[in-house]
């Protein structure tokens, strides 16, 4: 499934909703909602240095459940 929806959105501006990190990992441009208010925006890159922010401690929660789980 993932890959048929690369190959779909290759080219082309696209909104995606997820929580999966997986999937967010690959945006170019991420934007960090917290009650309907964006409280972060940026690449993965540029988002998980920022260790007190919202993005890099739901990815660490994510990733530390994939591990466990």
């Amino acid at each position: 499934m993932q890959q048929a929806l690369d190959k779909l959105m290759e080219g082309r501006t696209t909104i995606v909703i997820a929580h999966r990190y997986s999937t967010i990992v690959k945006a170019g441009r991420a934007l960090v909602l917290e009650q309907g208010t964006i409280v972060q925006q940026g690449a993965h890159a540029d988002l998980i240095p920022q260790r007190g922010g919202l993005y890099f401690r739901l990815m660490q929660n994510q990733l530390s459940a994939y591990r466990t789980g």
